[in-house]
């Protein structure tokens, strides 16, 4: 999978389904800057045409059958790779401005 974004994306698309609007709100909040339609659409495109995600008459994003396994199998590398996120963010100074 290409690049940060793409990974979380699929994780946002499987709390719950969502438009293109909604994913760009849900990673402003998160990055604290909004990402632009030139960053977000290329990579919902790429992900529906690899049929990782669908797309209703809504324009709601969902996951596949296979971008479920695709998820997951790139969670099981987020946490083999970061094993030891808990210590990681006792360390970090953010978790103290989210309070």
């Amino acid at each position: 999978m290409k690049g940060f974004l793409s990974f979380l994306i699929l994780w946002l698309i499987n709390k719950k389904n969502m438009t293109g609007s909604e994913i760009t709100e849900e990673l402003e909040q998160r990055k604290g800057s909004r990402p632009s339609p030139g960053t977000i659409y290329p990579v919902l495109k790429d992900l529906k045409e690899r049929g990782l995600l669908s797309i209703d008459e809504n324009k709601r994003y969902s996951l596949t059958t296979p971008g479920e396994k695709e998820l997951d199998q790139h969670l099981k590398s987020f946490f083999n790779t970061f094993c030891d996120i808990d210590e990681m963010r006792t360390q970090c100074q953010c978790h103290e401005e989210q309070k």
